[in-house]
C-alpha cells in the first residue's frame, strides 16, 4: 500500500510541480511516511532553502504530533502524551486533563455531528474496533476473512451515543459517562491536523504550498510559477475501470481543501465482496454507493467529517446532503466509472473545460 501511494504521489509531483525553469521559482518537498499511517506530501514556494527547511522541520514535527496524538491503538504516556488510547483506557473512570489539540478536535467533532446527520460519529468506537479487528485478521489470512458477527456490532453499537462524550471547556477535561464508550477519530483526525498544520503556516513566511496527507489535500495561496492555482488529481480507485488512468479528474484551486473519502485504500475481502473501513451508523456495515466522494470546502476538518458522511448516503441523499451547505461542492466516482459533480465545482473542473494556463 505505501508503494502504490508513493507511485501516486509522484505522478501528483509531475502534475502539479513539474514545468520548466521550476527551479528558478524557489520549489521545495518533502515527503513523510511516519504520520497518520500514509504517505504526507509538503510542497512550497519559498525564498530559501533555509527558511524552507526550517518550516518543514516545523510541520513535520507537528503532524508527528498530532498523529501520536490521535492514535487510538499506542499508548505515548512515556512520551507524557494524553492521547485517545489513553481516553479509551481511564475516561471513563474520571474525568482526564488533555491537550488542547485533542480537546479542540474532539469538540469540533461533537458539535459538527448533527452536520452530519450522525453518519460521522467518533464516538463509535467500539464497534469500529470490531470492524478493525476483522479486517486486519482478513488481511494477515486472506483465506480466513470474514465478517464480524452482528450480534457483537449491536452489541458495540448500543455505547455510541455521542452525548455521553463529556467535555469540560473550563478544565480541558474529558470524561465517558457511558463506562463502555470508546473513541475513535480516524474520521477526522487527518483532516483536522492538516487544518491545524495550515493553520501554523499562516504565521509563517511561506504562504504558497499544498500539502497532500492521504486522501486530504490543503492548498495555500497559488503557486509561485505564473499559474493561477493548484493542480489536484482526484484518484481514480481502480485504473481500469476510469479509461486506464490513475486520475479520475483534475481539479484547479487554491485557498481550499480536497478531501476524499473512498473504498480503495483500507479494506479487506470476504468471498470476493469488498469491504471498506467506511461503517455506517445505522447498519453497521461499510457503505458501498460510491467508490469515492471528495468534498471541496475551505477547512480540511470540515471536509474529512463531510465526506464521510457524504460516502455513506445513497446518491440523492448525499448530493441534497452536500447542496445544502454553504460552500461546499462535491464530486461522487461509481463503481462503473461514472461521475457526477455539483454545479459549482465544474468551474474548477479540467473534465468541464477548465484550464490552469500561466499568466
Amino acid at each position: 500500500m505505501m508503494k502504490k501511494l508513493l507511485g501516486i504521489l509522484l505522478f501528483f509531483n509531475v502534475l502539479f510541480f513539474v514545468l520548466p525553469g521550476w527551479a528558478e521559482t524557489q520549489r521545495y518537498s518533502d515527503i513523510y511516511t511516519d504520520s497518520f499511517d500514509t504517505v504526507i506530501s509538503f510542497i512550497a514556494f519559498s525564498d530559501s532553502p533555509e527558511e524552507f527547511a526550517k518550516t518543514n522541520a516545523e510541520v513535520h514535527a507537528l503532524f508527528q504530533y498530532l498523529h501520536k496524538l490521535y492514535d487510538r491503538y499506542n499508548s505515548y504516556e512515556d512520551e507524557g502524551i494524553v492521547n485517545v488510547f489513553t481516553l479509551n483506557e481511564k475516561a471513563a473512570v474520571e474525568p482526564v486533563k488533555v491537550d488542547p489539540l485533542l480537546f479542540s478536535l474532539l469538540s469540533f467533532s461533537k458539535s459538527h455531528y448533527e452536520t452530519a446527520r450522525g453518519r460521522t460519529n467518533i464516538a463509535m468506537g467500539r464497534m469500529l474496533g470490531i470492524w478493525h479487528k476483522y479486517r486486519e485478521h482478513g488481511l494477515s489470512k486472506p483465506e480466513e476473512a470474514t465478517l464480524p458477527p452482528m450480534e457483537d456490532l449491536r452489541a458495540a453499537a448500543a455505547h455510541q451515543d455521542i452525548d455521553q462524550l463529556i467535555l469540560n471547556a473550563e478544565e480541558m477535561t474529558v470524561f465517558f459517562a457511558d463506562p463502555e464508550m470508546q473513541l475513535d477519530v480516524g474520521a477526522v483526525a487527518k483532516g483536522y491536523a492538516t487544518e491545524l498544520v495550515a493553520m501554523m503556516l499562516k504565521n509563517t513566511d511561506i504562504h504558497s504550498y499544498i500539502i497532500s496527507a492521504g486522501g486530504n489535500v490543503r492548498l495555500g495561496d497559488a503557486p509561485l510559477d505564473g499559474r493561477p492555482n493548484w493542480g489536484v488529481g482526484v484518484q481514480a480507485p481502480d485504473g481500469e475501470v476510469f479509461s486506464g488512468s490513475e486520475i479520475a479528474e483534475t481539479l484547479y484551486l487554491s485557498n481550499c481543501s480536497v478531501v476524499t473519502s473512498g473504498d480503495y485504500q483500507r479494506y479487506y475481502e470476504v468471498d470476493g465482496v469488498r469491504y471498506s473501513h467506511l461503517i455506517n451508523p445505522d447498519t453497521l456495515m461499510p457503505g458501498n454507493a460510491f467508490r469515492s466522494v471528495t468534498v471541496i470546502t475551505a477547512d480540511s476538518g470540515y471536509a474529512d467529517i463531510l465526506s464521510t458522511a457524504a460516502f455513506l448516503m445513497p446518491y440523492e441523499e448525499s448530493r441534497a446532503f452536500i447542496e445544502s451547505l454553504p460552500d461546499v461542492e462535491a464530486i461522487w466516482l461509481f463503481a462503473d466509472g461514472s461521475e457526477e459533480m455539483t454545479e459549482g465545482i465544474r468551474s474548477a473542473a479540467k473534465s468541464a473545460g477548465a484550464t490552469n494556463r500561466k499568466k
